[in-house]
């Protein structure tokens, strides 16, 4: 060690001493100073270490560290003159700040490019030496292993064959098609993209991410691609960061095996190098659960990379690329079942086939479910399996392991969520298992209950998306391809279902501000909503926040009517069944219910009497799975709703709407969809504008019996929303269309019958959005709709038939309007308007016509 290495320590502790007087008492210095304290700060500790390591530098690093010297020695009587400078003598302080600056900038320069790559070269000598010390190490514990032999083999050696073997059974059990893919894509990513530093896996709890990552690791490729150099770090909720971070630098510069773990030797902040290359580095992150976390754990410098597994999608700006987790196949989950409920692979000739198909049916490839349900029925007789199925049909726990295994370390994903969005996962438990879940339906019900608008209720809904709590997908029912065709294929029951990768990439009609969620679908995996359900059923059944029907039965539970003398306090009541009948209901009081769900399967269906006793009713979905539109009984319990916000139908023939039987008066939003509505709208006793005097929202979707509107909607002045979509039998619209002085959106969506607007559209004031896509018999706007000053966007794609626009000039008085969506056909006729208009932007759309959905 050289002389002068010796006083580089002392310098800097004395220029230390010298910048926090003057942080104290010069005003034009004060934040340079500042800057000089944390630089100076941090690197003491860095320079004690050499000073006392006793290790003699090479000549290079040396001569750097001189000059280092020198320059904290002029900073020193940089100082002192600073501290001597007068007040007054303003030109003198202002030299005397521009050369504080200048010392600011040569030290930075030093922590940010020298030191960091000596850091970095130390890695090959230190590697070296840790190798030899690691091989005497394994010599000596070779010899100590053998002395604690019991019998042959010895007690260690025995206990890691037997971890070995059955960790070795289970990959593989999962080894199949759907390992192998994992693999072979993040192995790609990791070993054939040397753009991404940061790959993840991602999934839902018990999907397998660890197995695919610590598979990963173990192979011969990777460990060959990267040296062997693969650390496996375990992150958690509550993770000390100051200690990972040092080790995955101790990991990086060989310190490591030495104990080099404080954290006063790790470089400040988020690390990116773009200097130098070095041997290839991977880091796994296991079990991350933060964003925030995780940006302090990625150090960006060459040949480095990080995966991060997590139950969440991370934004591509911080993870650059993700695999998500397939679940299992069939055959590999009856695998995987086996090998945990019969020690083989397949089912043996004594147990019950179609018993055993059953309950790995319920699984629905999730290893851990498999594992941990096949190992809670081992050896277990054949009632008790008979047992745990119908448990877990009713979305109960089988046994304290299943519970204790599966359903609380599921729950970890939601005790981490905060409080407003772990009610609204809870809240999922109340819809069907394996039936898509109306976006509409979900947002109107979390508006309504947790007090919450739209806006926060679809950023909820992403969040949970993005943590893999929920799936969401394109239902091609509301999106018509060819509208003739595709009404004839509903017709015949055909439908597919396309899941969204990226909720964030669907198409401009799901993501501007005038879109709606009819497109749009919610699905989950039959253990997460067992989870909800699970977590749901906590407590007396009279006293849970969600009454929950969990499978559809031919009637109610048992512990309903037990109980039905005294008032049930839930907030959301949701029953599954097939007809029912008058009789098939008894009287309850839900004298809290907000939320009543009613799925069901039958052609007829008779609404239960205890509606009238849910005074604070605000939202109701009525929703029917059959195969035809079912006829509903008893509409009259509409009468005492009086605090009813939310209306959804579906496939029901509603009945005869009148101000008698359903006087409906805060009623705000009304959804008919796959429904008879013809006889509902009978113009000689239908007075809208007296059974909802506050409805701003009107949706009827595939209302196939639709021919004409009422003219009595046109008086109703609270109208703010009015969506007609995929009514193909729709041929006119009121002429008075334009009393509607509040519509904001007129949305008439795949009405192919409809041949013009009312001249009256000229009115609409406050309208904003216009769309008349696949209006295929539309041949022309009428030119008042120039007088639609407040129009902002109009949508006219796939109006085949539309040869002619308004004069120019007529649309020129359109003065709000940005945004046109049309056709390559009258694209042109657009663009001369948007000469004389610069602001408006004219999108040509892409054809959607498309059979390819016919192959799923």
């Amino acid at each position: 060690m050289a002389f002068n290495d010796f006083f580089t320590g002392e310098i800097a502790t004395e220029l230390l001493k010298q910048l926090v007087s003057i942080s104290r008492k010069s005003c034009l210095c004060k934040s340079t100073a500042d800057n000089l304290i944390t630089s100076i700060q941090e690197l003491l500790p860095i320079i004690d270490e050499i000073k006392y390591s006793g290790v003699e530098l090479p000549a290079i690093r040396q001569s750097q560290l001189d000059r280092f010297s020198e320059t904290l020695r002029g900073g020193v009587e940089l100082a002192r003159k600073v501290l001597a400078s007068g007040r007054w003598n303003v030109y003198k302080n202002l030299q005397l700040a521009r050369k504080m600056e200048k010392l600011e900038k040569q030290v930075a320069r030093f922590v940010s490019g020298p030191l960091q790559a000596h850091l970095l070269a130390d890695v090959h000598h230190m590697r070296f030496e840790t190798m030899e010390r690691f091989d005497r190490l394994e010599g000596r514990l070779e010899q100590r292993l053998s002395s604690m032999k019991i019998g042959v083999g010895g007690w260690v050696e025995e206990a890691v064959k037997r971890m070995e073997v059955e960790e070795e059974a289970s990959l593989g059990i999962l080894g199949g098609v759907g390992l192998d893919l994992g693999k072979s894509k993040v192995k790609k990513l990791l070993m054939g993209r040397d753009d991404l530093n940061v790959v993840g896996i991602c999934g839902i709890g018990g999907s397998g991410k660890t197995t695919l990552a610590n598979e990963i690791c173990r192979d011969n490729q990777v460990r060959s691609y990267f040296n062997n150099r693969i650390l496996f770090l375990t992150v958690s909720q509550s993770p000390d960061l100051d200690q990972l971070r040092a080790k995955i630098w101790g990991f990086i510069t060989g310190n490591e095996a030495m104990g080099y773990t404080s954290n006063h030797f790790v470089p400040p902040g988020k690390l990116q190098c773009e200097w130098g290359s070095g041997p290839r580095i991977l880091v796994v992150l296991d079990d991350v659960w933060s964003l925030s976390a995780l940006e302090q754990l990625i150090f960006r410098i060459p040949a480095y990379k990080t995966l991060v597994v997590s139950r969440f999608k991370f934004p591509t700006s911080v993870v650059n690329e993700v695999y998500k987790v397939e679940l299992l196949r069939e055959d590999e989950s009856m695998s995987l079942f086996c090998h945990s409920a019969f020690g083989q692979k397949s089912i043996p000739p004594t147990a019950d086939e179609s018993l055993v198909k059953q309950i790995v049916s319920e699984c629905k490839g999730l290893p851990l479910a498999l594992k941990v349900i096949g190992a809670s029925l081992r050896d277990q007789p054949e009632m008790y399996w008979a047992s745990a199925k119908k448990r877990l049909l009713r979305g109960e726990p089988i046994c304290e392991s299943h519970e204790n295994k599966l359903l609380e370390r599921m729950a970890i994903s939601v005790e981490y969520l905060n409080k407003k969005v772990k009610q609204c996962f809870l809240d999922l438990g109340s819809f069907p298992e394996d039936k898509k879940i109306p976006l509409d339906v979900l947002i109107n019900m979390w508006v309504e209950i947790h007090d919450i608008d739209e806006e926060e209720a679809f950023a909820i809904l992403v969040e949970l998306s993005d943590k893999n709590l929920l799936t969401l997908v394109k239902d091609p029912r509301f999106v018509t391809q060819d509208p003739l065709f595709v009404s004839q294929a509903s017709n015949l029951g055909w439908f597919y279902l396309v899941e969204i990768s990226d909720f964030c990439s669907l198409n401009c009609r799901a993501g501007d501000a005038y879109s709606s969620f009819y497109e749009i679908c919610v699905t989950q995996h039959d253990v997460l909503r067992d989870l909800a359900l699970h977590l749901s059923n906590r407590g007396d059944v009279t006293e849970r926040k969600r009454l929950l029907m969990p499978r559809r039965d031919t009637e109610l539970p048992r512990d309903w009517e037990r109980n039905a003398d005294q008032p049930f306090n839930a907030q959301i009541v949701s029953v599954h069944t097939g007809e029912m009948r008058e009789m098939d209901w008894f009287r309850m009081e839900f004298p809290k219910a907000e939320v009543l769900i009613l799925n069901f399967s039958s052609n007829e269906y008779f609404l239960p009497p205890f509606t009238d006793d849910m005074p604070k009713l605000r939202a109701l979905v009525v929703i029917n799975y059959g195969t035809s539109e079912a006829t509903l009984q008893n509409f009259s319990v509409f009468t005492n709703l009086a605090n009813l916000r939310s209306l959804w139908l579906e496939k029901v023939s509603v009945p005869q709407l009148s101000n008698a039987t359903v006087p409906l008066r805060n009623l705000r939003k009304l959804s008919m969809v796959f429904c008879k509505v013809n006889n509902s709208f009978d113009p000689s006793v239908l007075d809208l504008p007296q059974i909802f005097p506050r409805l701003s929202e009107l949706v009827i979707d595939h209302c196939d019996d639709l021919i004409k509107l009422p003219l009595s909607i046109c008086k109703v002045n609270s109208l703010q929303s009015l969506s007609i979509t995929n009514c193909h039998r729709l041929c006119e619209l009121p002429a008075d269309l334009g009393m509607l002085r509040k519509l904001q959106i007129l949305r008439l969506y795949a009405c192919p019958e409809l041949k013009k607007l009312p001249p009256s559209i000229g009115e609409l004031v406050a309208l904003k959005y216009l769309d008349i896509s696949q209006c295929l018999n539309m041949r022309c706007l009428p030119r008042e709709i120039g007088r639609l000053s407040s129009l902002e966007k109009i949508d006219m794609r796939e109006c085949s038939e539309t040869v002619s626009l308004p004069t120019s000039a007529a649309l020129l008085n359109m003065k709000s309007l940005r945004r046109v969506i049309c056709d390559d056909e009258v694209s042109g006729l657009w663009k001369n308007v948007g000469k004389a208009k610069p602001d408006l932007h004219v999108q040509v759309a892409e054809r959607s016509y498309s059979l390819d959905w016919l192959d799923g």
